[in-house]
């Protein structure tokens, strides 16, 4: 009888689509009879048990649309190595107050010093909180509005890169972009100015950023949007992987020397 009870259980929170319970039935029960539960409490495990079954499931489905291009955390990143990078600034971040005030984030500084991977921390712990993020490259992001624009479709595909509420524009600053693709990145900030975050890294100072856009009074509506209420960080510090590829190199002398 216990075993037709089981499959009827199971069978019946497959139907109501209630993974956790089809799947951990005989845990969970195994729990309520080691914790004597009454039926209330036993009712609250299951629930609480699906509610995070589908959030597990709702972070991942956010994790996979989000486009990262690496999972790295603020564990693996090492403060002490950028000595000129405020904590108490890094800690702002994270709480994610910015996302709440739809404020843009602009890490600033030459190639190496960590800027894509506090983006994507930052990410991580958006998704955690229940945001929905997108990551892009500038070259990425062009390319993409460019050829929508050309198949008549760009409205559709800026409201698309308008929906997530922090969207990451890595890598701005390589190369000056030319005008009408100036003018569609332009049309993306102005649009989601004042309804979601941006969150961009560059290579540049903002007092560079003008001749990028092509026109001084483009990249001042472009600059006027993304700096209201923005959190600006500059990293002047070394190299990560400048430092990992010294010490590969001083390993390989070492090596030599002892051989």
């Amino acid at each position: 009888m216990s075993e037709l009870i089981d499959e009827r259980i199971r069978r019946n929170a497959a139907e109501l689509k209630l993974p956790a319970l089809a799947e951990h039935l005989d845990e969970l029960v195994a729990r309520a009879e080691e914790a004597q539960m009454g039926y209330r409490e036993l009712v609250d495990l299951v629930l609480e048990e699906e509610v995070g079954a589908l959030e597990g499931r709702r972070y991942a489905s956010r994790l996979k649309l989000s486009g990262l291009p690496h999972r790295k955390t603020f564990d693996e990143f090492e403060l002490a190595f950028q000595p000129e990078l405020d904590p108490k600034r890094v800690a702002e971040l994270r709480s994610l107050r910015f996302l709440e005030r739809h404020a843009c984030v602009l890490l600033l500084g030459p190639p190496g010093v960590g800027k894509t991977h506090i983006g994507v921390a930052l990410a991580m712990e958006a998704l955690a909180a229940g945001y929905f993020c997108r990551y892009v490259t500038l070259d990425e992001l062009i390319r993409d509005l460019r050829r929508a624009d050309q198949l008549g479709s760009l409205r559709n595909r800026l409201a698309h890169y308008c929906r997530p509420q922090l969207l990451i524009v890595d890598e701005l600053g390589y190369l000056p972009l030319e005008n009408a693709d100036a003018n569609r990145f332009f049309q993306l900030v102005n649009r989601r100015y004042g309804h979601g975050s941006m969150l961009i890294t560059s290579n540049k100072s903002i007092a560079e950023w003008a001749p990028l856009f092509g026109d001084e009074a483009l990249a001042a509506a472009i600059l006027d949007r993304l700096l209201h209420k923005a959190e600006v960080l500059t990293i002047n510090g070394p190299s990560w992987r400048l430092r990992g590829r010294l010490d590969q190199l001083k390993g390989g002398g070492t090596e030599q020397e002892s051989a």
